[in-house]
């Protein structure tokens, strides 16, 4: 009959390290971990921004379509409104 596999102990069990290494890598990987938490701030308020900026060039660019046509269409047909 088979044997049951034995259950490992979890090696970060939230007690802390006496090991000066760990200490340190722990020490970097928070850091590591702010530091990440504020590049994604970053890139969520620079991608708001963006968003605003995207939307008034195509309301731009609409604008600019619109006003050709428009001109166009009284240089073919004559003046609309007099």
């Amino acid at each position: 009959m088979a044997q049951p596999a034995s259950h490992l102990r979890p090696v970060d069990d939230g007690t802390p390290s006496l090991d000066p290494t760990a200490i340190e890598q722990a020490y970097r990987r928070e850091r590591a971990r702010r530091r990440a938490r504020g590049e994604h701030r970053q890139y969520a308020r620079n991608s708001n921004a963006r968003f605003w900026v995207m939307l008034a060039i195509l309301a731009l660019i609409t604008v600019l379509i619109g006003l050709t046509a428009f001109n166009e269409i009284q240089s073919s047909f004559g003046p609309i409104f007099q």
